[in-house]
């Protein structure tokens, strides 16, 4: 699961009495809405690089956001375009969760690519050289496959 999905973030907002204590977290506006299980799933696609999330908005005002989910021939799924929840994903624009980058326009529709509002943070690694990994040895066959 992304690191920013699974945790919730909570904001420890300063008190009056204490006019030099900074606010932890996130600013408050993004942490007074509330945040639910479909918001979560939401921003888990929508934070996964691997997958481009859009939303189309139609000339009637109609809109639709959704992804690409690539075949798998392990489970003979996907390969298909897949539809995100539009209250949620509207919701998560107006709460500031989601950006949208720059339009795309044609006749009939403007297309946006759909990014999270703060891009998931990369695991460092230590001041130390880089971790290598050992490469898997490769085997030839050398019998022809019969089906």
């Amino acid at each position: 699961m992304s690191p920013v999905v699974d945790r919730v973030p909570t904001v420890s907002f300063p008190s009056l009495s204490a006019p030099h204590a900074r606010v932890q977290g996130h600013t408050a506006s993004r942490s007074a809405a509330p945040f639910d299980a479909a918001d979560a799933g939401v921003l888990r696609v929508v934070s996964d690089p691997r997958t481009p999330v859009f939303v189309t908005v139609h000339a009637g005002g109609r809109r639709r956001y959704g992804y690409w989910r690539p075949y798998d021939s392990r489970t003979r799924r996907g390969g298909c375009y897949v539809a995100l929840p539009t209250s949620v994903c509207d919701r998560l624009h107006s709460t500031g969760r989601i950006l949208l980058g720059d339009p795309l326009e044609d006749p009939g529709k403007t297309t946006y690519r759909v990014w999270p509002a703060h891009a998931p943070a990369l695991p460092s690694r230590g001041p130390g050289a880089a971790a290598r990994r050992p490469v898997p040895s490769v085997r030839r066959v050398t019998q022809p496959l019969v089906a």
